[in-house]
């Protein structure tokens, strides 16, 4: 496992990183989740992601118990807030910052989060009160950093120029098949120190290739699963199935699995410091893994363009 900086911030992340949507604290079993969480930290993992609201704030209850005998300093923490955790708990005014981070905290039983992350923009609140709240955080002890989640350029500039913490990651959906953070904000988060810790970068599993056109999806997949499969086959459409078909000869070529095909091609950002990855057997893990170091050559992406297009 390589390790990256995040942003202008001290920490250094593997540039695979285990998230927990869909998956940890009730979208697969107790006993699987555990096996996952000790593979990835036996790789090298060494950067977990969450959010209250993943379960209703059962994934950060799991991570707060499977972490709770590491220690504190060996993995990197990174939690998210905006969602509703209630009919009346949502959105990043200061009085839900101050609530839901000392509710996550309490989950996640820790002191303090390395991360703390604005999992949307809140148009609801001024964005002073937002940002002063989290500078706050960061000065009370209880997040080292700032980041965000699917912010506009122009959103992510004006929290720049206001006084205090400033952020030092952003979480956008990125993958060979979701190319938009590539236009403007990965140049503007180069420029204002700000790393990418991208989410989704196998699209749902679909770059795996497990999904084949014309066929169901295969029994022990997510999108075969009660509790996830409604959201992710809403995104198995024809086209981007057979674009990874396109894809499987040249990973074979290369001796890669497709996810590690995938996987290398979006490490092969400077901006990007980690991958989050959602895994719900360690085997996918341990594959995915190996997609840290490796290096695509200039044929190799000319050819997933060509493949994609």
């Amino acid at each position: 496992m390589r390790y990256r900086r995040l942003g202008n911030s001290e920490l250094s992340v593997s540039e695979i990183g285990l998230g927990s949507w869909l998956t940890y604290g009730g979208g697969v079993s107790r006993g699987t989740a555990e096996e996952c969480v000790r593979k990835a930290f036996a790789l090298g993992v060494n950067l977990i992601d969450t959010a209250n609201v993943y379960g209703g704030g059962a994934a950060e209850s799991f991570l707060g118990e499977v972490l709770a005998n590491r220690p504190r300093t060996s993995y990197v923490l990174a939690t998210k807030v905006f969602f509703p955790m209630s009919p009346t708990d949502r959105g990043l005014s200061a009085a839900q910052i101050r609530k839901q981070l000392d509710a996550s905290l309490s989950r996640l039983r820790v002191d303090h989060v390395d991360l703390y992350q604005c999992h949307r923009y809140d148009p609801e609140t001024p964005l002073e009160e937002t940002m002063a709240a989290l500078t706050a955080a960061v000065r009370q002890g209880k997040a080292r950093y700032i980041g965000f989640s699917e912010w506009t350029p122009a959103q992510v500039r004006a929290a720049l120029a206001l006084a205090g913490e400033r952020f030092v990651s952003s979480q956008p959906q990125y993958s060979v098949l979701e190319r938009a953070p590539e236009a403007e904000i990965f140049p503007l988060c180069a420029r204002e120190g700000i790393g990418q810790l991208v989410w989704s970068p196998l699209k749902q599993g679909i770059l795996t290739g497990k999904y084949l056109p014309g066929r169901p999806p295969p029994p022990d997949s997510r999108a075969a699963s009660s509790s996830m499969g409604a959201f992710i086959q809403k995104r198995l459409d024809p086209r981007s199935l057979r674009a990874v078909e396109r894809l499987r000869p040249l990973a074979e070529e290369l001796g890669l699995t497709l996810a590690q095909l995938a996987l290398a091609w979006v490490l092969r950002r400077p901006e990007v410091s980690s991958a989050l990855i959602g895994a719900t057997r360690p085997e996918q893990i341990e594959e995915n893994a190996k997609a840290s170091g490796v290096t695509l050559e200039a044929s190799a992406l000319r050819r997933i363009d060509e493949a994609i297009a």
